[in-house]
């Protein structure tokens, strides 16, 4: 036979399923690149770090008690900042968060002092009315087109301003009254705010609600059809209207979520205090969207975890507490957040680059 006619050695194809060797774009990355794309994996690192050098810096940290204390700085902060960062990660942020936790608590110490009434009457109208704050600010949204920053911006400034008008016409002062002798105070506080001993430490409830927490909504994120619609919809709101996700009732429900959690924290500092200030809150969304931001969640939606809002509400409470334990002008503060904020962003940015390059 001629040697036109002879066939080609099939020895050199490679196998049927096998990527080619030189092909970029399906060859599998190394182990280390892929689990830096993960949301959480550079602020773990990041956690680490803090917590390393605050046990250098500040010897007292290292006790069990002072542990217990950051650990409850951050559930504080981590219980809100869980929601916070689904509706994030959904493409939506809460200006309203902070001072709606205080909406909340204000609502059931009034009502349940003024009405004379079981104080679980009054956790569940303020409830009702903490998800509503949500529903509003969702249907607004998804009605008017308008920036989330806008909608909850204007939330924002009503409930600061209900909070004071409303609580000095009720009870002629900034503060509410003390309901710590009401009916069904003590079964509440221990629900929200009680504590328990582990070795000898002093542990808060809310840890342990901060960890629940945080396992419902990884579940959520990643192993359910709703996880899927919250990716989508941060991701690209039209396409993933045009594949049938319901893009209107997932961000209501996600910025219902973010009153869910307001509640909690406004039901735990009520029973914590036995009564609520109204001016405060404000500030506080800032730390809740900071935190979510630290633990890997876009402004822009589409990505994010609810691992790493946990890692980075640590970082919150390692650095409040850790500046007292070391002696250090707490002044500085603000200043450390804001440089670990803007650290931890540019980051995560390095991170996702050096972990999509190819």
């Amino acid at each position: 036979m001629s040697a036109t006619g002879q066939h080609a050695p099939a020895a050199t194809a490679p196998p049927a399923g096998d990527p080619a060797p030189g092909d970029g774009r399906t060859r599998r990355r190394p182990l280390a690149l892929r689990l830096l794309a993960r949301p959480e994996v550079g602020v773990f690192l990041g956690a680490a770090a803090v917590l390393v050098f605050f046990l250098i810096a500040a010897p007292t940290l290292r006790s069990g008690g002072s542990m217990a204390t950051v650990l409850y700085q951050s559930s504080v902060i981590g219980i809100m900042a869980l929601p916070v960062a689904l509706l994030m990660i959904g493409g939506e942020f809460d200006l309203s968060a902070g001072v709606a936790v205080v909406t909340s608590a204000l609502t059931a110490a009034m009502l349940s002092y003024q009405l004379t009434v079981n104080v679980w009457t009054g956790v569940l109208v303020a409830l009702l009315a903490s998800l509503a704050v949500g529903a509003f600010n969702g249907w607004v949204l998804t009605r008017t087109g308008l920036p989330s920053f806008l909608v909850t911006l204007g939330t924002f400034l009503i409930l600061q301003g209900v909070n004071l008008a409303v609580t000095k016409s009720v009870t002629g002062n900034v503060a509410t009254d003390d309901i710590s002798d009401m009916d069904g105070f003590d079964q509440a506080k221990a629900l929200f705010a009680s504590s328990f001993d582990v070795g000898g430490v002093d542990i808060k409830i809310t840890v342990v609600w901060w960890l629940v927490f945080a396992a419902l909504a990884t579940w959520l994120l990643l192993r359910t059809k709703y996880g899927n619609w919250v990716f989508a919809v941060g991701g690209n709101q039209e396409s993933a209207r045009a594949v049938g996700v319901p893009v209107t009732f997932t961000k209501i429900t996600l910025f219902m979520l973010v009153g869910l959690g307001a509640w909690f924290v406004g039901m735990h500092q009520l029973f914590s205090f036995n009564t609520v200030q109204s001016g405060e809150g404000v500030g506080q969304e800032l730390i809740y969207i900071a935190a979510a931001v630290i633990g890997g969640c876009l402004l822009t939606g589409g990505h994010g975890s609810a691992i790493g809002p946990v890692f980075g509400a640590f970082m919150f409470g390692m650095v409040n507490q850790g500046i007292v334990f070391a002696g250090w002008n707490p002044d500085w503060f603000k200043a450390f957040l804001g440089a670990m904020l803007l650290g931890a962003v540019l980051i995560n940015l390095y991170v996702r680059r050096a972990a999509t390059r190819r």
